[in-house]
Protein backbone atom coordinates (compact mmCIF):
# COMPACT_ATOMS: atom_id res chain seq x y z
CA UNK A 1 0.00 0.00 0.00
CA UNK A 2 1.40 3.38 -1.16
CA UNK A 3 0.92 6.67 1.22
CA UNK A 4 -1.50 8.94 0.24
CA UNK A 5 -1.27 12.56 0.04
CA UNK A 6 -3.19 15.67 -0.10
CA UNK A 7 -2.68 18.88 -2.28
CA UNK A 8 -3.84 22.11 -1.19
CA UNK A 9 -4.02 24.42 -3.29
CA UNK A 10 -3.82 28.32 -2.58
CA UNK A 11 -6.36 30.69 -4.39
CA UNK A 12 -5.77 34.45 -4.46
CA UNK A 13 -9.18 35.89 -5.09
CA UNK A 14 -9.06 38.10 -9.01
CA UNK A 15 -11.67 40.35 -7.74
CA UNK A 16 -12.33 42.35 -4.42
CA UNK A 17 -14.69 40.95 -1.86
CA UNK A 18 -17.95 42.26 -1.42
CA UNK A 19 -20.39 41.73 1.21
CA UNK A 20 -22.79 39.25 0.05
CA UNK A 21 -26.65 40.44 -0.85
CA UNK A 22 -28.10 37.19 1.27
CA UNK A 23 -26.76 38.63 4.58
CA UNK A 24 -28.77 39.32 7.84
CA UNK A 25 -28.63 41.98 10.13
CA UNK A 26 -27.61 40.19 12.68
CA UNK A 27 -23.71 40.07 11.82
CA UNK A 28 -24.19 36.70 10.18
CA UNK A 29 -22.15 37.52 7.06
CA UNK A 30 -20.15 36.67 4.13
CA UNK A 31 -18.04 38.03 1.50
CA UNK A 32 -17.69 36.85 -1.48
CA UNK A 33 -15.14 37.45 -4.39
CA UNK A 34 -16.37 35.96 -7.69
CA UNK A 35 -14.03 34.92 -10.38
CA UNK A 36 -13.29 31.71 -12.49
CA UNK A 37 -13.13 30.51 -8.70
CA UNK A 38 -15.51 32.21 -6.42
CA UNK A 39 -14.22 32.58 -2.68
CA UNK A 40 -16.74 32.72 0.06
CA UNK A 41 -15.21 33.96 3.97
CA UNK A 42 -17.02 34.91 6.87
CA UNK A 43 -16.90 38.40 7.76
CA UNK A 44 -15.69 38.09 11.63
CA UNK A 45 -12.90 35.75 10.93
CA UNK A 46 -11.11 36.61 7.63
CA UNK A 47 -8.71 35.35 9.18
CA UNK A 48 -9.44 31.63 9.38
CA UNK A 49 -9.39 31.44 5.27
CA UNK A 50 -11.73 30.88 2.75
CA UNK A 51 -14.16 28.11 0.64
CA UNK A 52 -13.28 28.42 -2.44
CA UNK A 53 -15.67 26.76 -5.47
CA UNK A 54 -15.64 26.24 -8.93
CA UNK A 55 -17.80 28.24 -11.88
CA UNK A 56 -19.99 24.63 -11.91
CA UNK A 57 -20.35 24.73 -8.35
CA UNK A 58 -21.19 28.12 -7.35
CA UNK A 59 -23.51 28.63 -10.06
CA UNK A 60 -25.15 25.15 -8.20
CA UNK A 61 -24.89 27.01 -5.34
CA UNK A 62 -26.31 30.48 -6.39
CA UNK A 63 -29.16 28.73 -8.22
CA UNK A 64 -30.34 26.25 -4.99
CA UNK A 65 -30.19 29.89 -2.33
CA UNK A 66 -32.41 31.75 -5.01
CA UNK A 67 -35.11 29.24 -4.98
CA UNK A 68 -35.56 28.46 -0.88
Amino acid sequence: MTPSTTTVETFVPTSPWHKASYTNDRGACVEVSEGPVTGVRDTKHRDLGALFFGPDEWAAFVDAARSR
